[in-house]
């Protein structure tokens, strides 16, 4: 449940960095495409979620 609310949250903050964060010249992979910016924020999720407790 940890790993979904994980995955959930940064798809999420990926959603808005890539909706709300338009580069001006529409070449940053990241900001330019709320569909990737979505997908690379969960799968920073997943890694964040996975990460062993120290």
């Amino acid at each position: 449940m940890k790993i979904l609310l994980s995955v959930a949250i940064g798809a999420v903050i990926g959603f808005v960095i890539g909706y709300f964060g338009k580069c001006a010249s529409g070449t940053c992979p990241l900001t330019s495409n709320p569909i990737i910016s979505t997908i690379i924020g969960a799968l920073l999720g997943l890694v964040i979620s996975m990460m062993p407790k120290s």
